[in-house]
């Protein structure tokens, strides 16, 4: 399986923002434990992080082209806002999970618009680095459409 891990605005930043939220990890812990799955579950995956909006629409078509079977996204505060991004997504009609590090719907009110989720097949947040986890879980997994 080859899946394409999208990695939205401040993440990169993980580590020094808003430690009370998002815990002292840094960005190059999330790409190790990322590595740590794909050599788990035995899969390839390509990570990539972008501040920018039309960046992160350039991958997704990207990833027509490139074949690839699954995205996941942490698409962060592009969730609540980037139509663009969710019509990329419906555009390749790749499967794709969304993830969150935090529980946006417990947060700020503006959080808990979600413009992303119903192009998406699934959503995992709230648990840290254990939501990318449990994407790739479920996508290697038995009962799913993917397998």
């Amino acid at each position: 399986m080859n899946i394409l891990i999208i990695n939205g605005p401040n993440l990169n930043m993980l580590g020094i923002r808003e430690i009370d939220i998002y815990g002292n990890q840094s960005y190059l812990d999330l790409v190790k434990y990322l590595n740590e799955l794909s050599k788990k579950y035995n899969i390839k995956i390509e990570i990539f992080q972008s501040n920018s909006e039309g960046e992160i629409i350039d991958k997704i078509q990207s990833a027509y082209f490139n074949k690839v079977d699954a995205i996941i996204i942490n698409p962060a505060a592009y969730t609540h806002y980037s139509i663009a991004i969710f019509d990329a997504i419906k555009a390749v009609n790749i499967p794709t999970i969304e993830v969150h590090l935090s529980d946006i719907y417990h947060r700020e009110d503006f959080r808990k618009i979600n413009v992303i989720k119903s192009a998406c097949i699934k959503s995992f947040y709230g648990k840290g680095f254990l939501s990318y986890g449990e994407a790739v879980e479920f996508l290697v997994g038995e009962n799913n459409e993917i397998s």
